[in-house]
Formats: structure tokens, C-alpha cells, sequence
């Protein structure tokens, strides 16, 4: 599923139910600076203005979800390159 947009150009991977790692060497204050923006509800034609052409929209009965066409980020890759 999409989660978010990158401000440069390209996808970026990234797994949202692994935790962030709890060392210490990081600075002291920089967890306290990282401020979330809450998420965009989009209707349905909103996400269809949104995504690119390697996405879909998935409209289910309760909510209106952007995803990828092909899951598997390896896959994705040797898709992109042909």
C-alpha cells in the first residue's frame, strides 16, 4: 500500500510495522523534533488524479485505498527496467 509521497523523484521501500531501533547513538533531542502530518482522506476521484501508472486504486465498501500494481518490490524492479 502507498503510504506516503516522496518529494524527490522515485519510490522509496520501507516496511511500516518495523519499529524503529531504540540505540543510543543518536542525538538527544532529534525524536522529539519528528512531527507527523496526519494522513489525506481522498475520494475517489482525487486518488485517481493521484496515482502514477504503476498504481491502482482499490475502493472497497468502507475506504478507498492507492497500492501498487505489482507487490513485490523485486518483481517491481525487473518490471521497471524492461
Amino acid at each position: 500500500m502507498v503510504v506516503g509521497e516522496n518529494p524527490k523523484g522515485g519510490d522509496i521501500e520501507l516496511n511500516v510495522c518495523k519499529r524503529k531501533q531504540m540505540t543510543n547513538t543518536r542525538a538527544s533531542g532529534s525524536d522529539e523534533a519528528l512531527k507527523l502530518v496526519p494522513h489525506k482522506v481522498l475520494s475517489l476521484e482525487q486518488a485517481l488524479d493521484f496515482i502514477e501508472n504503476d498504481e491502482l486504486v482499490e475502493v472497497t465498501p468502507k475506504n478507498i485505498r492507492i497500492r501498487k500494481k505489482i507487490l513485490d518490490p523485486k518483481q517491481r524492479m525487473r518490471a521497471n527496467k524492461k
